[in-house]
């Protein structure tokens, strides 16, 4: 059966600013010895084998090596305890990428999976600002770049990623702190980006 999700994500990693990963495929190395990143998505509305899914968050912690097309990453995920057990069970196939869609792709690069946990997660979206605090493990508060040459305000964006969304908002972590899943870190001042996001399969 097919499924299909919609909302907005954002991410922070400890590159120091538009990360190299994400902008060459995965072929050129972070700025350090590992990337620590963490993305939060939140599922605004869709569906999943007739399971109603919107409204949910999910949270994606990854300690990967530099040159992350290598693989042998640590994943763990955090999952919304408002989550029923059918939608839990949903969401977690999809972003484990047993479902097919974006995440399939970065199934093989999984070395590790720490596990999954249900919390209680906040995330809040305003167009150039995005936070989420996950349980107590992971508390980030994200803003767009906004360049004043542009009188627009849309704010500074790179294309042709692809993953999670083929145009990104490129920014920065005023607040970052992650430990969960034996991952532990402090982003504060690194790279971010954000987009809106639709899957389907």
């Amino acid at each position: 059966m097919s499924w299909h999700i919609e909302g907005t994500y954002f991410e922070n990693c400890n590159c120091d600013m538009i990360c190299p990963c994400s902008t060459s495929g995965l072929t050129a190395p972070a700025d350090n010895e590992r990337c620590n990143v963490a993305l939060a998505f939140h599922v605004a509305s869709g569906e999943v084998e007739g399971v109603d899914v919107g409204g949910l968050n999910v949270c994606i912690v990854a300690d990967a090596p530099a040159l992350m097309g290598d693989g042998g990453w640590k994943v763990g995920m955090l999952m919304d305890a408002a989550a029923s057990p059918e939608q839990a069970e949903a969401l977690g196939a999809v972003f484990g990428g047993q479902r097919g869609g974006p995440m399939e792709g970065l199934a093989p690069l999984i070395g590790e999976m720490a596990g999954m946990q249900a919390v209680d997660i906040s995330y809040s979206d305003d167009g150039h600002r995005h936070q989420v605090t996950a349980g107590g493990g992971v508390d980030i508060t994200a803003e767009d770049f906004v360049s004043r040459l542009d009188s627009t305000g849309k704010g500074v964006k790179v294309s042709g990623i692809g993953f999670p969304a083929d145009t990104l908002a490129a920014g920065t972590a005023i607040a970052s702190r992650v430990d969960v899943f034996g991952m532990t870190w402090d982003n504060v001042g690194k790279n971010s980006f954000s987009a809106p996001f639709a899957w389907s399969a």
